[in-house]
């Protein structure tokens, strides 16, 4: 049995949520690569690199539907409907306040205490190499205003790209930010060590520092002379906890306003492992990516019936800048969708190793 096999067969022994068995899908490529994704949250299940003389899992994880549930930590999945913070989950579209569900230190977080990490989509078309999930959203939502039609896409090419396109419209204003919380572990996900001797490179000169709750303070912020400049590549541990504002977050929580060539086709970010056998390129049409180095993952379940340490892998969100909704004068298209306008971005994942 493979290592996909076995997954699909321990996450659907226990029924999700609502009294039905996820449904999983693996999409493999000519080279032997394997990814698994899961209708429940539209979740990226498990990225399987086939590398000289074995198979590595690079994505955190988990292996039971039971496990799925008590994780709280987003591990692979679509978040929305507002992926990232809103402040005290309050926020104004053309003159109409709107309050929203809240779920983190009296903030909004990853589109509230029900988001759509926690429903089951739809699979809308299926093939060898991609497939698409579907969900709808109600007006009223959690508090979100307008009725959100979502799809979410995955593609595996042959080059050993996942491609992850997301479309969205809404019959009434309001605001969308959708993101995959992928955990990355290019040494392996399952082996017990850390992502901070992993280099990274990030495409950016600004970053948004955040209060203590994650929460935007005065405005964007030069990378230059900080613990965040990633603009050579640079081990994650080299400066960590570099200054108050990793302190804060216990290392890197941080969004970074992406270079505008990045929409253009160039690299948003780079992470390579520490045997040099993996690196991984983030490419995106959305202004900006949180860096996110799993500073909060103990407890957390994996796959192998312990729990993974803190720092056990590193998330690279590709988003708008978190509170945007709140933020209009930031130098970023308007987070805000109108009924007659399409959501569309994308985000592609791509991996470089030397196979069999």
């Amino acid at each position: 049995m493979t290592q996909a096999q076995s997954l699909h067969q321990s996450m659907t022994q226990t029924a999700a949520y609502d009294g039905q068995p996820a449904k999983l899908v693996t999409l493999t490529n000519q080279h032997g690569m394997e990814v698994t994704l899961m209708d429940i949250g539209a979740t990226w299940l498990s990225c399987i690199l086939p590398l000289k003389g074995n198979k590595r899992e690079v994505l955190l994880g988990v292996n039971s539907m039971e496990n799925f549930n008590k994780q709280a930590s987003y591990m692979g999945t679509t978040v929305g409907r507002y992926a990232n913070r809103i402040a005290k989950g309050r926020f104004k579209i053309d003159g109409t306040n709107y309050k929203v569900d809240v779920n983190q230190a009296g903030n909004t977080l990853h589109g509230g205490p029900n988001g759509f990490d926690k429903r089951r989509w739809q699979v809308q078309e299926q093939t060898e190499s991609s497939v698409t999930y579907t969900l709808t959203s109600p007006d009223g939502d959690q508090g979100f205003p307008g009725t959100l039609k979502v799809s979410v896409s995955y593609q595996l090419t042959e080059d050993n790209r996942v491609s992850i396109d997301y479309f969205a419209t809404t019959d009434k204003e309001t605001v969308v930010n959708l993101t995959n919380h992928a955990y990355f572990n290019l040494l392996g996900a399952e082996l017990e060590q850390d992502c901070l001797s992993h280099i990274a490179s990030i495409n950016a000169s600004q970053f948004l520092p955040t209060d203590k709750s994650g929460i935007p303070l005065s405005g964007l912020k030069s990378v230059k002379s900080t613990s965040f400049d990633f603009n050579r590549p640079t081990m994650i541990s080299e400066r960590l906890m570099g200054d108050e504002q990793q302190k804060n977050a216990k290392g890197y929580d941080h969004s970074f306003l992406l270079a505008e060539e990045c929409r253009a086709g160039q690299c948003a970010a780079t992470v390579t492992s520490p045997d040099a056998l993996v690196t991984l390129k983030v490419f995106t049409t959305k202004p900006a990516m949180q860096l996110y180095t799993g500073n909060w993952l103990a407890g957390t379940p994996n796959r192998s019936g312990t729990s993974y340490q803190d720092y056990a892998g590193v998330a690279l969100e590709t988003q708008f800048l978190p509170d945007s909704p709140n933020h209009p004068e930031w130098k970023q298209e308007s987070c805000i969708l109108r009924p007659e306008q399409e959501y569309r971005y994308q985000t592609c994942y791509q991996f470089e190793f030397s196979g069999d």
